[in-house]
């Protein structure tokens, strides 16, 4: 099941995503689905109509927390220690956008970079959760790009400049519920050219450590984003670049790059 976020020009709605690539309908139900009972309202969209827009599947309520240093590869990459416990920075909901909506590089750097991610979108009010229970309070799973300026990084104490600026934080294109994502294929790619091609298998700390780990650090909120770390093959993204990022079972989130 794949779940989509969108809108035709109205107020968004969400809605059942079926069909083979290229030929896909949205089904579309009532409410919000992380707190209602999935109803098809009897209505069918077309996704390729001109009038569809995706939309991030979910705006985190409260916040999207991201995982640093989850991959041994892409630790060695920024030449950083592998670290003992998970490495959590938060980045605010207004940096989160949705599908083809533009990724706008700030005017106060010039070092920005892509990295792509499994994303795991919380279900249920959890606080100091198992390690054994932790999936149960997952809703589903989405893509994610940590868009990072890596400047503001090297320069600053703390993250939250360089992870958290708007349009920093693409989710899409759906949330895919139920998912096995203990060894799924994450790439990216930058104008078509592949940068990252890791797999899930290769975190350090795997999603129901993350989830109890964290719950044990914040309350997670229905619809909270956890962001799991990117593997190795990070770079530069300019101004007219177009960046995808590919989780396997999952699907493409694409967005294009602006410099205002």
């Amino acid at each position: 099941m794949r779940i989509a976020r969108f809108t035709t020009g109205d107020d968004p709605r969400y809605a059942l995503v079926e069909g083979a690539p290229g030929a896909e309908e949205l089904v579309v139900i009532t409410g919000d689905p992380i707190y209602t009972t999935i109803q098809p309202t009897g209505e069918r969209v077309p996704l390729g109509d001109d009038a569809v827009r995706l939309l991030a599947p979910v705006i985190p309520r409260s916040k999207v927390i991201g995982v640093g240093r989850n991959y041994a590869a892409h630790a060695a990459e920024t030449g950083n220690a592998l670290p003992v416990v998970p490495l959590l920075f938060l980045k605010p909901n207004t940096s989160v956008i949705g599908p083809d909506d533009p990724i706008v590089l700030p005017p106060w750097t010039e070092d920005v970079e892509h990295e792509a991610e499994l994303a795991v979108v919380i279900g249920k009010v959890t606080k100091n959760v198992t390690v054994a229970r932790a999936l149960d309070y997952v809703f589903g799973y989405t893509v994610a790009n940590d868009v990072t300026a890596r400047d503001a990084q090297r320069s600053d104490p703390q993250w939250a400049r360089a992870k958290g600026f708007d349009t920093s934080c693409p989710l899409g294109p759906w949330i895919v519920p139920g998912l096995d994502v203990s060894d799924l294929a994450v790439r990216s790619r930058v104008n078509g050219q592949p940068r990252q091609d890791g797999r899930t298998s290769q975190l350090i700390f795997d999603v129901a450590y993350l989830v109890s780990y964290i719950s044990e650090v914040f309350t997670l909120l229905p619809g909270d984003v956890i962001l799991t770390g990117t593997p190795a093959g990070v770079g530069p993204i300019v101004d007219r670049d177009v960046v995808e990022v590919e989780v396997e079972d999952i699907g493409v989130l694409r967005n294009p790059v602006l410099r205002r």
